[in-house]
């Protein structure tokens, strides 16, 4: 009886457009302010995708901001969508990547209908007009595929702004997706100047929530999890210094008022018969510092801005015995030093083997510690919020995605060293 009580109460707080906060500093699959897509990949060649879904819980109109993030943390493109009330809008990555396709959101649209429990349409600032229609232009269809692929971008003066893993053409689109719940429709990224703060258009309802799926057809995979829920706290919760989620775009000043994420974690990997594709880690990490793109390097885009490559504190692999295997330690400063190192996760996302040449063990079955602090000269040094998950896989049967566990977070970081 009491479950359906508060459940009833929850209800209530959404429909009247209020926030629903949980516990800050605990990331957990409730309303937010702001989504996180950690990682994402589109297969230009073939048939691999991601779709992800952004969720209104409240039954009155919101918008949200979407922008799309390179391997590197450098910004591509943004845009509006509008929510109505329990409005649910879905997306096809692929999309982006072939035909350039936004979604098509405005009030009183067909594509935007007032549901008999939504609250009225609302035309918030800036919009009227302003909401996308249609596809990107060829141009911006080049800047997303360039960039996320890895490639010298035209649209930057021939700069790279993401990592080439040396794919055959056309190439995997890599990166990761923030969605934040704002007041008014614009074209600011989220490290622009007016983004956060007195004046700014982000908002603090914490009333977005949604899910992410990685799709492989060819092989019959696909993996589905929550996307990462990062809530607004009350104002004044979090005061300049304070480790915060968008605190490298303001300067640590705390005025986005975002939980931050953990920054250690473990999770399982499997190999073997059963699971004979393995186990892949999907790493998202926050250099602290808010990249630009780079000239390649002859002519590939392979050397990242600083501070990446990332460090790590410790990386710990466990059998099923208990018994541990340390890969060779890097020092736990970014970028990395010259040196026969192991960096887990070396850009700000990515999907990386578990015993492969990248993080390497000899174990087959076991548990993964991945304590991903490093210093990098900002001011909450040396903590750094990450996220990770794990996707295992049966060959052309089966596969299964999960967060890992979290053993902290960046408002009280981890400082535990494992070992004797």
């Amino acid at each position: 009886m009491r479950k359906t009580v508060l459940g009833l109460a929850l209800v209530s707080l959404l429909a009247l457009g209020g926030p629903a906060i949980a516990e800050i500093c605990t990331i957990d699959a409730v309303p937010a302010s702001t989504l996180l897509v950690h990682y994402f990949e589109v297969d230009l060649a073939g048939s691999q995708t991601t779709l992800f879904s952004i969720n209104n819980a409240s039954a009155a109109p919101t918008l949200a901001h979407v922008t799309l993030w390179t391997d590197w943390s450098i910004p591509t493109i943004d845009f509006d969508v509008y929510l109505t009330g329990f409005d649910v809008q879905s997306f096809n990555l692929r999309d982006f990547f072939t035909t350039g396709l936004l979604p098509q959101t405005a009030p009183n649209n067909a594509f935007s209908n007032q549901g008999a429990f939504s609250l009225p349409h609302v035309v918030f600032p800036g919009c009227a007009g302003n909401l996308p229609i249609g596809n990107l232009p060829p141009i911006l269809i080049d800047l997303i595929t360039e960039a996320h692929t890895g490639q010298p971008v035209d649209f930057f003066g021939g700069l790279c702004a993401g990592q080439d893993y040396g794919d055959p053409a056309p190439g995997i689109a890599r990166g990761y997706i923030t969605v934040d719940q704002v007041e008014a429709c614009s074209t600011l990224f989220p490290n622009s100047p007016g983004y956060f703060g007195p004046g700014g258009i982000a908002g603090n309802q914490n009333i977005l929530w949604g899910d992410v799926f990685y799709v492989d057809p060819v092989n019959n995979f696909a993996q589905g999890e929550t996307a990462v829920h990062i809530e607004s706290a009350p104002a004044g919760f979090f005061v300049p210094g304070n480790y915060t989620f968008y605190g490298r775009y303001v300067a640590f000043t705390a005025v986005d008022q975002r939980e931050p994420l953990a920054t250690t974690f473990g999770t399982r990997y499997v190999g073997g018969v059963a699971f004979d594709g393995g186990t892949d880690i999907l790493c998202w990490r926050d250099s602290k510092a808010d990249p630009n793109p780079v000239p390649p390097v002859g002519g590939l885009c392979v050397n990242p801005p600083s501070p990446m490559p990332l460090s790590q504190t410790q990386v710990v692999f466990f059998d099923e015995e208990e018994n541990p295997e340390l890969p060779e330690e890097p020092p736990p400063i970014s970028p990395l030093p010259p040196g026969d190192f192991f960096p887990a996760c070396p850009l700000e996302t990515q999907r990386v083997e578990v015993g492969g040449a990248d993080l390497p063990t000899t174990f087959e079955n076991g548990w993964l510690y991945l304590n991903l602090n490093t210093s990098t000269g900002a001011p909450v040094d040396p903590f750094a919020q990450a996220w990770v998950s794990a996707i295992m896989s049966a060959a052309g049967r089966y596969s299964i995605g999960l967060d890992a566990i979290q053993f902290d977070s960046a408002c009280n970081p981890n400082t535990v060293i494992l070992g004797p």
